[in-house]
């Protein structure tokens, strides 16, 4: 990688061109300085200064901001420079629902992606009151959803990406399991279901499990159960719809993420649990790509750190990550992403409220995996594990610091309260000098880190290795819709495997140059375990597995996700229905084309 040269392929050429160029910008070195001065002009003095801090820090692909930030900062486009937000309540009547459609086509005319939770809504089956009709359910309504989704993406508008997430003791839980064995069904959704602590306590001990839906006011008296729901306040009662074993429903959870790739599982008693805001939140869905879980009208507002960009000596025995510089730089990130609030439009009048209140951040990494061969470590080692936990500690405690000066300078966010704030379980983790600082200035930022898929920055960044995915393969082909309309296929080398083939030609590479498919699931798991410690949001990552994984092995892996602390876990098999990827890398959430980055 030459410092010198922003873009160094065509692929990444093109990727700036289709995505993120504006107007007559002849380079993405001018895409920078625009979007350093846009976003440099929510400061109050000192805006010299921090136009060129911005800019220093996205030069040379360091910093890598959001795709929307970098498509829509200082631009006269009607957009959003957040990547996705978690919609507000599905109300379970018709009016309500296509209110929240009509929320969710705003939201994605303006460039977010979007997640729903639709266990709000009441089971198939069930007798409407006043109307004399019967109930569809959920599923049914998705329907309408993915037709505005596919029709949004028809108009030209920005590929859209969406998320719906269903709890796991819903009485149609068993359909949204099985929605996507219909190869035309739901296209333009992720499903993730909502599992709870309580479920994986029934699979593990083997026992039945009773589907429920909240009983309404009027409906006669018959036997109940308390239980939490979406968007209710402390227990309900609910309806026993009927009972199934655990056991089952998680095998059947199980057989459609083997077979068809989906849904994906959300820990979500664990998800509350961490949250930061745990005291005045309930959180029951993510962004499309599951590393921001978000109340309702909540935002993402994403931005990685290339790891690639902060080694010294690469591929020698005295490599080493830069940690001042990334701390530095992590500090100035924090920043940026602070006055990203300030400049942002916003959809809906909700979601400006729901970001300024809390004000979250999900400042990650990307090229992971690069750095660490570059570093001499093997992606599926223990000694990879350690360094990559030890980055990500220093980019938390560096994160947190900034937000501490921020809130001395600026004022912590609204709805900030020292006391259960600081008895959060990941506020806990925090060093006591940084506890200190927030208990005596407050804090700027509620959350402050995630980690995203960033596939198609990762690209532009010359096909750094995105998020912390493995390596895929050292060279591949790449299809993407170009600036004209069309499609067409790249043949690229992974930005680490380019540096070692520039420095030495003909050479035998290092065993640490693995490509995705030598490296195990367990090893993918262990690897999110070990950076999920010193996250506050959460961490996208598709786990891969081959073909020829049978499903004994495959179906281990939820469980084993589950007994490291994952917040989520995903897993990619090949399939007939998905199609297989060997021709690019996996998205569970997105393809190039609509993913939420």
């Amino acid at each position: 990688m030459c410092p010198g040269i922003p873009t160094q392929n065509e692929l990444s050429r093109e990727v700036w061109a289709a995505k993120y160029r504006y107007g007559d910008e002849a380079s993405v070195a001018e895409t920078w300085r625009r979007v350093a001065d846009a976003v440099a002009a929510a400061e109050n003095r000192d805006r010299e200064k921090w136009t060129e801090a911005f800019q220093h820090l996205l030069a040379d692909f360091r910093f890598l901001p959001g795709g929307r930030i970098l498509a829509g900062a200082g631009t006269d486009r009607d957009v959003t420079l957040f990547n996705c937000f978690v919609m507000g309540p599905v109300e379970d009547s018709l009016e309500g629902i296509f209110d929240s459609l009509k929320e969710g086509a705003i939201t994605m005319q303006q460039g977010g992606g979007i997640g729903y939770d639709f266990s709000t809504l009441r089971p198939a089956g069930t007798p409407v009151r006043g109307t004399d009709s019967i109930a569809s359910g959920p599923v049914s309504f998705m329907r309408i959803w993915d037709a505005m989704c596919a029709t949004m993406m028809s108009t030209g508008a920005r590929r859209g990406a969406m998320m719906a997430t269903l709890r796991c003791d819903h009485p149609d839980i068993e359909t949204f399991i099985n929605a996507k064995r219909d190869p035309s069904a739901l296209r333009n959704f992720n499903l993730s279901v909502q599992v709870t602590d309580d479920f994986m306590a029934a699979v593990q001990a083997d026992l039945d499990w009773p589907l429920v839906f909240p009983v309404a006011d009027d409906e006669p008296d018959e036997p109940v159960i308390q239980r939490r729901w979406s968007n209710t306040r402390g227990m309900v009662a609910c309806r026993v719809a009927r009972v199934i074993p655990a056991r089952a429903l998680w095998e059947q959870l199980q057989r459609a993420a083997y077979e068809v790739a989906e849904p994906g599982v959300l820990f979500i008693d664990r998800i509350n649990r961490e949250n930061n805001l745990w005291y005045r939140e309930q959180i029951t869905a993510t962004n499309p790509c599951g590393e921001i879980p978000l109340p309702p009208y909540g935002a993402c507002n994403l931005g990685s750190l290339n790891l690639a960009r902060f080694i010294d000596k690469a591929f020698t025995p005295s490599a080493r990550i830069d940690m001042e510089s990334l701390e530095t730089t992590a500090r100035v990130a924090v920043r940026f992403l602070d006055n990203v609030i300030e400049i942002s439009r916003y959809p809906l009048p909700q979601q400006a409220m729901a970001a300024l209140e809390t004000r979250r951040l999900g400042l990650g990494i990307t090229g992971l995996a690069d750095a660490l061969t570059m570093l001499g470590h093997s992606y599926d080692s223990s000694s990879a594990r350690e360094a990559a936990g030890r980055i990500m500690q220093t980019i938390c405690h560096a994160a947190y610091q900034a937000s501490v000066e921020l809130a001395e300078e600026r004022g912590p966010f609204p709805q900030f309260d020292a006391n259960p704030y600081l008895q959060g379980p990941f506020l806990q983790r925090l060093p006591a000098d940084i506890r200190a600082g927030i208990a005596r200035s407050g804090i700027r930022n509620s959350h402050l880190l995630a980690i995203a898929p960033a596939g198609t920055i990762s690209l532009l960044a010359n096909n750094v290795s995105s998020g912390i995915e493995p390596i895929f393969a050292m060279e591949f082909d790449r299809q993407v819709l170009g600036s004209d309309g069309q499609r067409h296929t790249y043949r690229i080398r992974d930005a680490a495997w380019d540096s070692w083939q520039r420095e030495h030609p003909g050479a035998a590479p290092p065993a640490e140059f693995v490509a995705a498919s030598a490296v195990s699931a367990r090893a993918q798991l262990a690897m999110q375990a070990a950076l999920q410690s010193w996250v506050d949001n959460a961490i996208s990552k598709t786990v891969s597995v081959p073909a020829s994984c049978d499903f004994e092995t495959f179906s281990g892996l939820y469980d084993e996700s589950y007994k490291l602390a994952l917040k989520g876990c995903t897993v990619f098999r090949p399939n007939p229905v998905t199609d297989s990827v060997l021709s690019q890398p996996p998205a569970h959430c997105c393809d190039i084309d609509r993913e939420a980055d």
